[in-house]
């Protein structure tokens, strides 16, 4: 996927706002014609995401900034290496770094832990999912970083498709029935239903289910589910999955794995950003 331009103004907006608001009263200190030139390092292995939030972050406080990055977003990047470097006012510099950091640091941790998750597959064939437990206001953002890290996006949100949990069921009478009203409803949508036995599997199966969220499974029965549905649907695993667990589940057959730490339980990328007064951005 890519991120929509109006979206990520949008994302950056607030944060800016969020952040100086009447003014960054320190920035004020310098001199206001002083222009400098700033790189911003990684201090650990990465996976690089989040260009373009950072490049607006600085073109929406001075279009005169200029950047220069060293990679593309979905880069693996060494501990050590200057991701982008950046001339201007050190005015600007200064008072857009920690939104421009907030957005690198951020989305790059998803798209790293993803590329871990991704390299445990194996020759699985399977692929890993994203969910919709994302940060507030960077949902497009992190799904974006997901894709970068070689993760597949499951839906955007509850408009664009349909997932069927235990409380649906139970109040549209049936895994049956509520995979017919979803048909009736909008019949060119896949229509998902999560299941939490074998029995409703197969209430899934026969009521022609496109894909299947086998939920909190254990490994013995996600093969029983693999043989039972034979490519009928796409089977999803979902619930409680690790890192460790990942070349197992995806070893069992099924199509997806769908992991919420992808987005929820990240840590930060340690990134610095150093500030050299008076360079020029093409002599760097």
């Amino acid at each position: 996927m890519n991120p929509h331009n109006l979206t990520i103004q949008q994302s950056v907006s607030a944060a800016l706002e969020e952040d100086i608001r009447s003014g960054d009263i320190t920035a004020q200190l310098i001199p206001e014609e002083t222009m400098a030139t700033a790189t911003i390092r990684t201090r650990q292995e990465m996976v690089l995401c989040g260009m373009d939030w950072v490049d607006e972050s600085f073109r929406q406080l001075d279009p005169q900034i200029s950047l220069r990055w060293e990679m593309e977003d979905g880069a693996d990047v060494s501990a050590g290496s200057t991701l982008v470097t950046i001339h201007g006012s050190a005015r600007a510099l200064l008072s857009v770094e920690r939104t421009a950091m907030n957005f690198l640091q951020t989305l790059s941790a998803t798209a790293t832990v993803t590329r871990q998750y991704v390299q445990q597959l194996g020759e699985s064939g399977a692929k890993i999912l994203d969910t919709r437990k994302t940060l507030p206001g960077l949902r497009e953002a992190q799904k974006y970083a997901v894709h970068c890290g070689g993760g597949t996006n499951h839906r955007m949100g509850l408009y664009d498709a349909f997932l069927i949990k235990e409380n649906h069921i139970a109040a549209a009478g049936s895994i049956v029935e509520a995979v017919e009203s979803a048909r009736s409803i909008a019949p060119e949508q896949k229509v998902e239903v999560e299941v939490e036995s074998i029995d409703e599997l197969e209430q899934a199966l026969n009521a022609g289910s496109d894909i299947i969220m086998l939920d909190n499974f254990s490994q013995e029965e996600m093969r029983q589910a693999v043989s039972i549905n034979q490519h009928r649907a796409l089977l999803e695993v979902s619930g409680n999955v690790s890192l460790e667990q990942i070349r197992e589940i995806a070893e069992t057959g099924v199509d997806y794995i769908s992991v919420g730490a992808l987005t929820k339980h990240i840590q930060a990328i340690d990134l610095s950003m150093r500030l050299s007064v008076g360079s020029d951005l093409h002599n760097n």
